[in-house]
Formats: structure tokens, C-alpha cells, sequence
């Protein structure tokens, strides 16, 4: 799964890197890095949409809320959509066609979520006395210091029909890969800058063969650090520092 990354680029320096329109522009996207993303926060996608119906359509910015809200879900007392049942941070790639959740989305509604890297806690053997073990996290980039850019969908939600609308977005698993896998058995799936424009193209389906190929991971590494992300109160640089003594660091052959 993916349930906590951490994200340093400005809106409109990515949106200008990666040449698209930057619909970011307000206060929630002038808050700064965020090393610890935590669900229901405010984040940074990418889309592709049309001006007019018959035009190329073009990649864009755009805020959206993380865990998808779908359309059908009912307006709680507070004008919020309700908080019953899980929050969908995530969605499995062999599950998207065919879920109730997400199956509209996946139609026309694909997004890239871009990330430095993400998080993930590795379970360890219970102690002699019989009690849980504490997870170890671990941090994966790529090896270069480029962005990841992770498949996601995105949803539209009002509590009413004249209401401003709620952009959310959930990011798209698959099935860990390689050394990972002995991490978590579950890993985002990363779209290649080569597939971006095919996966965000709103008038194709999902490409079915995309989501059920291993994502390539020739260019990740991952380390140990800190138990300190497992606190989202805690958002600085130093969640991503290796623990002390350092880690090996490793890369995926």
C-alpha cells in the first residue's frame, strides 16, 4: 500500500518542469514541502483535460484531496461527504475496472500523483515474550533524485448541485516487485514519463495491459530511517535521513 510520502516541489515549479497548465493556485498550495503526506491532505496530481470538446487536451496542476470521495457518497450533517467505511487512499490495479468505488473514474478520470518518494513499514518477528515487534520504515526515491510519478484516479463530489465542487484522488497498487516485496507486498504503481500522456488520456480506457505489467524498479532504492515518520506531527528533512547507525543503502538490481 501507500499511505504516506513525502513531496518538496512547488505546484507551479513542476507544472512549468513537466509542461503543463498550473491550476494550483491557492492558499492550500503555498504551504511549502511536506515530508509526511498523511491522508486527507491536500495534494498536487496531474491531469489531462479538454478546453472545448474537440481540442487536444492538455496536462494540468491540480489540487485534489487525498482519499477519494465518489460522486454517490451522501452529504453528512457537517456539508462534508461521509466518513463511513474506509478511507480510499488506495486502489488495487486488478480491482479499478470492476469496483463500485472506482470503475467511473478509471474511465476518463486518471491521474499522476508526483512524489520525491514514499514510506513503508516492514513487519518484523514478534519478540520472545509474544509481543508485536515495532514495524521498520523505510524510504524509497529514485536514485537520482528525479520525482516518482505514481498512477492515481480522481473523482468530482458536491453536496449540492450548485456547491463547489471537491477534487479527491486515490493512488493505484500493485503488487510489490523484486526487493521491495520484502518490505510490504504492496507497492504504488509508477508511471514512466514515456506512459504519462497514454494513462492520462481522457478520451482512452485503461489500459489494461499497463496496470497488470511489473512496474520497473531498476531505479529505486530504499533505506531505513527513523521511526519518526510514524508521527505525522513530525514533518521536516530529518525523515529522511538514514537511522544512525547508517543503513545500507540499496538499489534494485
Amino acid at each position: 500500500m501507500c499511505g504516506r510520502f513525502a513531496v518538496t516541489t512547488d505546484p507551479a515549479a513542476l507544472a512549468e518542469k513537466i509542461q503543463a497548465i498550473n491550476e494550483a493556485r491557492s492558499a492550500e498550495s503555498a504551504s511549502g514541502p511536506n515530508y509526511n503526506v498523511a491522508p486527507t491532505t491536500t495534494i498536487t496530481t496531474v491531469v489531462r483535460r479538454h478546453d472545448e470538446p474537440d481540442d487536444e487536451p492538455t496536462r494540468r496542476v491540480r489540487l485534489m484531496r487525498w482519499g477519494l470521495v465518489p460522486p454517490w457518497v451522501k452529504v453528512g450533517t457537517d456539508g462534508a461527504p461521509e466518513s463511513k467505511g474506509p478511507q480510499l487512499i488506495n486502489a488495487r490495479a486488478d480491482k479499478i475496472t470492476t469496483s463500485p468505488a472506482f470503475r467511473s473514474s478509471a474511465k476518463s478520470k486518471r491521474c499522476l500523483v508526483p512524489m520525491d518518494g514514499y514510506y513503508e513499514w516492514r513487519a518484523n518477528p514478534d519478540t520472545g515474550a509474544g509481543k508485536k515487534a515495532r514495524k521498520t520504515p523505510f524510504y524509497l526515491h529514485r536514485a537520482d533524485g528525479e520525482m516518482l510519478f505514481m498512477a492515481g484516479l480522481w473523482s468530482v463530489w458536491k453536496p449540492a448541485k450548485d456547491a463547489a465542487p471537491l477534487l479527491s484522488c486515490t493512488i493505484i497498487t500493485t503488487d510489490a516487485v523484486g526487493e521491495l516485496a520484502e518490505i510490504h507486498d504492496r507497492m504504488p504503481l509508477i508511471v514512466p514519463e514515456r506512459d504519462w500522456d497514454r494513462w492520462l488520456d481522457p478520451d482512452a480506457a485503461a489500459d489494461l495491459e499497463f496496470l497488470a505489467t511489473p512496474p520497473d524498479v531498476r531505479d529505486i532504492e530504499m533505506r531505513e530511517i527513523s521511526t519518526l515518520v510514524n508521527s505525522v506531527r513530525n514533518n521536516g528533512p530529518e525523515l529522511l535521513e538514514p537511522v544512525e547507525p547508517q543503513a545500507e543503502q540499496t538499489t534494485l538490481l
